[in-house]
């Protein structure tokens, strides 16, 4: 490996995927102002993940529509008359 390209600041932090509340802890460099308190007792920094290994589709075997900015409905608007004449 490459000297002096890694940072050194990794610490313990908590992700939580949040369309299925699963936490696991690991180390990271990220950095966020949430934080939580973990099985242990001790409180830790707090990244929430929309979708992680327990959520996504390859890893679970099941087709889930995932769509947190609202793309599907501003899609269905926009397209709307045509969807219906179609069907």
């Amino acid at each position: 490996m490459r000297k002096g390209i890694h940072p050194a600041n990794y610490r313990l932090v908590v992700f939580k995927d949040m369309s299925n509340g699963e936490v696991f802890m690991t180390r990271s460099t990220t950095a966020t102002n949430d934080k939580i308190m973990w099985e242990d007792g001790n409180e830790y920094p707090l990244i929430k993940v929309e979708i992680s290994n327990t959520s996504h589709p390859f890893y679970t075997g099941k087709m889930k529509l995932v769509d947190t900015a609202g793309r599907v409905d501003k899609y269905m608007t926009k397209y709307k008359k045509h969807i219906d004449k179609n069907v």
